[in-house]
């Protein structure tokens, strides 16, 4: 299946309503899928599904009923998702040990509920629905699953122990995931970028992010989201890619801090 035969399916793409997440749902709009936001900013959400001709679900991703509540809206409006895409995180720094104090626990329960489990919630809920729904092609294709890790995954830099531990669960369950899901014809692949010019990067100074983005090799700048989208694109399009976690990070190894 190339990415046109996904024409008028449903997607699904948490964190959608900046970043990333709205990179990627302008991405699957462009190649003609019905697209879903579920994010936790109404105003944004709205403001870009209205751009992209999709529809907004106010989602907690950490909130299995939450999710469930989403799905079900998209079902009625849209129908069954074929394509989830699960891009909410948030980015909270904090040492093992600062100050002679421990890591907030509350801050690392919210970075590990947020980024791994809220990945988790719309991936195993949405592969539901796919299983349950008829195959798209003759192999038996149901449905794709991408979730979002990070170069963090591999090289958490100090600061990023809960950041870290929560990509680099996204990174561990990618194989697994695709394992289960081979006999209900549901791919899963997960991103893992770099540097990339989020709404995090982009409240810094315009030096410092030039700065950040010379640490890349090449090319030598932050990433686009819209260089996000693409790759999910070429993951929905290419059907040989399951199982796999891809850098996209133009080369770079992130240093200790």
């Amino acid at each position: 299946m190339s990415i046109q035969d996904w024409n008028g399916q449903a997607a699904v793409v948490t964190g959608g309503a900046s970043g990333l997440g709205a990179a990627t749902a302008s991405a699957l709009a462009d190649a003609g899928l019905k697209v879903a936001l579920f994010d936790m900013n109404n105003e944004k959400g709205e403001a870009h599904a209205a751009t992209i001709g999709g529809m907004f679900c106010n989602v907690d991703v950490s909130d299995p009923a939450s999710v469930k509540a989403g799905l079900d809206k998209v079902v009625a409006s849209l129908g069954a998702p074929r394509v989830m895409v699960n891009c909410a995180g948030i980015a909270l720094a904090g040492k093992t040990v600062s100050r002679g104090e421990p890591h907030d626990f509350a801050l690392f329960d919210k970075t590990i509920r947020v980024n791994l489990i809220g990945s988790f919630n719309c991936a195993s809920q949405a592969a539901a629905l796919m299983a349950a729904s008829e195959p798209m092609a003759p192999d038996g294709a149901r449905g794709v699953i991408i979730n979002t890790a990070s170069v963090a995954a591999y090289e958490g830099q100090i600061g990023q122990i809960a950041y870290s531990a929560s990509k680099g669960g996204i990174v561990g369950m990618t194989l697994p995931m695709a394992r289960d899901l081979a006999d209900k014809g549901i791919r899963v692949c997960s991103i893992a970028p770099g540097l990339f010019l989020t709404p995090l990067l982009e409240s810094l100074p315009e030096d410092v992010q030039h700065s950040l983005g010379q640490q890349v090799p090449f090319p030598s700048r932050l990433g686009q989201p819209s260089e996000f989208g693409k790759l999910v694109c070429s993951i929905v399009d290419n059907p040989m890619l399951n199982g796999e976690v891809i850098r996209l990070d133009g080369a770079i190894r992130m240093t200790a801090r």
